[in-house]
């Protein structure tokens, strides 16, 4: 049995084919853009190339994120609380709960020993405290994002950012920058904004460890070490953060499939 999942969110597609020995056979990921159908068929195509299948050999394709039920050619959606839940089970049992922080919303997510979900809480109304947001201030102190996490490892203090808005905060990181603040001061400082809105809904679920990240911003390691400060325990993290919404659809349709 070979199942496909797909995660469509707001900034990214994503997904993942997984074999009946529950291996993940090759992920992709591509940018959505304004049309959440097609970036399901060409990161659907790119994933098949990657793992040397064609469409034939698939047994289920399950969807999920904010496009789940816009693909024509998927066989069942689910919600990508869910599919984080199972994606996180599969690969680390023993986690019970997970903090998601994808492009423009972010989820706290409480599971028992099954990976069923017990509690959840999601902020979806504002992107200040998620990927959207280090874009955003990455282009506004011209560093690649992906360096945001090394540069935030060479602070010596956070700068305060108090602003509870990305337009704002923007310009207060601005500020910052023209009266001379270090920039990995600034970028410890947006990183301790956005945690302390994650431990915020962490602590409406209840938190019980142990904890693990997902989401495409787990891959940043300020991020991280932020947020272990913060909570003062260990977030673990697994090898496939970005794309745990569709090995989380793909171990479903496994399930679906037994």
């Amino acid at each position: 049995m070979i199942t496909v999942g797909i995660d469509i969110g707001s900034l990214s597609t994503k997904s993942a084919i997984l074999n009946d020995k529950k291996e993940i056979l090759a992920y992709d990921v591509v940018f959505t853009g304004g049309n959440n159908r097609q970036s399901a068929e060409i990161t659907f195509n790119n994933v098949l190339k990657k793992a040397g299948l064609n469409k034939s050999e698939i047994d289920l394709v399950v969807t999920t994120g904010y496009g789940r039920e816009n693909v024509p050619f998927s066989d069942k959606h689910v919600s990508e609380i869910t599919c984080h839940a199972k994606g996180i089970h599969l690969l680390k049992p023993h986690i019970r709960t997970i903090l998601d922080i994808g492009g423009q919303d972010s989820k706290a997510i409480l599971i028992d020993k099954d990976g069923n979900v017990i509690n959840f809480m999601m902020n979806d109304k504002c992107a200040a405290g998620c990927g959207r947001f280090l874009e955003i201030i990455s282009k506004a102190l011209n560093v690649k994002l992906e360096d945001l996490g090394d540069i935030s490892m060479q602070a010596t203090s956070a700068a305060r950012i108090s602003s509870m808005c990305t337009v704002f905060a923007e310009t207060e990181v601005v500020s910052l920058v023209a009266v001379g603040t270090p920039i990995p001061n600034i970028v410890k400082g947006v990183h301790e904004s956005i945690v302390s809105r994650a431990t915020s809904l962490l602590k409406t679920v209840g938190i019980t460890e142990p904890v693990a990240m997902s989401g495409g911003v787990a891959k940043n390691k300020g991020i991280i070490k932020s947020l272990e400060d913060m909570l003062n325990m260990t977030v673990e993290v697994t090898d496939y953060p970005q794309v745990m919404g569709a090995i989380g659809a793909a171990f479903i349709g496994q399930l679906i499939g037994k």
